[in-house]
């Protein structure tokens, strides 16, 4: 699962239908710009508080995916926590896969 759902994650990143971070998925929210959120199974407080209540709010289903270093590798970054997806085919791709 977890697999899958980081391949599908790096095919939105070729794609540019990826947005990755806290402050970037936020962002991509409030704009209307997100149709799925996938937070790291071992997200913090505080990416709760300001991610998943944001889209529950927005009506932007959230999933829980894998581990913050696991998306923050396939990002080439240390740790990622949220990453929103634009594209809904990508998006029905990830929850068709998701726990």
């Amino acid at each position: 699962m977890a697999g899958r759902i980081l391949s599908l994650i790096g095919l939105g990143i070729r794609a540019g239908s990826v947005v990755a971070g806290t402050a970037g998925v936020r962002a991509a929210i409030k704009r209307g710009d997100v149709t799925l959120v996938v937070v790291a199974e071992d997200h913090s407080r505080r990416t709760a508080d300001k991610v998943v209540r944001l889209a529950t709010a927005k009506g932007v289903e959230v999933v829980v995916g894998p581990c913050a270093s696991d998306l923050g590798r396939i990002l080439d970054r240390d740790a990622v926590e949220a990453v929103g997806v634009r594209d809904l085919k990508l998006a029905q791709g990830i929850r068709a896969v998701a726990p």
